[in-house]
């Protein structure tokens, strides 16, 4: 299967896909719905990711089906002599096709789109209660540099 993958910048029109697989998470069922009374924030938030340069959303396709997502920032910096980092965030693939190299060629997919900014560091944040995807990221070449701390508003 993961042979068959393409990536694409998302559209409007895959935002339902998006937010499904978004939703469909142990840990995001308490901050994320499908309910169609939210669709209106994430076509919002939709839009703003797309009216900017430095974020991307980006799927991965297999016939004209959208299967996984993933959202790349390019931020600058001051540190590492100006140099840009790219953030990953929002990263799902399709609970059925898990475990078939399609988050692996996903997560290459982001890094080359990094590599093509001249960004110095790819960074991302994952959560602790999630042991196997830590080990997913530890097998791409991610390492646990930093403790990332976070204040909910």
């Amino acid at each position: 299967m993961s042979e068959n993958v393409v990536f694409r910048s998302a559209y409007r029109d895959d935002l339902p896909a998006i937010v499904r697989m978004l939703a469909d998470d142990e840990l995001a069922r308490s901050r994320e719905t499908t309910s169609p009374d939210s669709a209106d924030v994430y076509s919002a938030a939709f839009e703003a990711i797309d009216r900017d340069n430095n974020n991307h959303l980006i799927v991965g396709l297999v016939d004209d089906m959208v299967i996984a997502v993933l959202q790349l920032t390019f931020i600058p910096n001051l540190t590492y002599s100006g140099g840009w980092r790219a953030q990953i965030e929002g990263v799902r693939v399709e609970r059925s096709l898990r475990g078939e190299g399609i988050g692996h060629k996903l997560i290459a997919y982001a890094i080359d789109r990094a590599r093509g900014r001249r960004c110095a560091i790819v960074q991302l944040t994952t959560d602790k209660r999630r042991p196997d995807v830590v080990s997913f990221y530890e097998s791409l070449g991610f390492r646990a540099s930093h403790e990332g701390m976070k204040l909910w508003l």
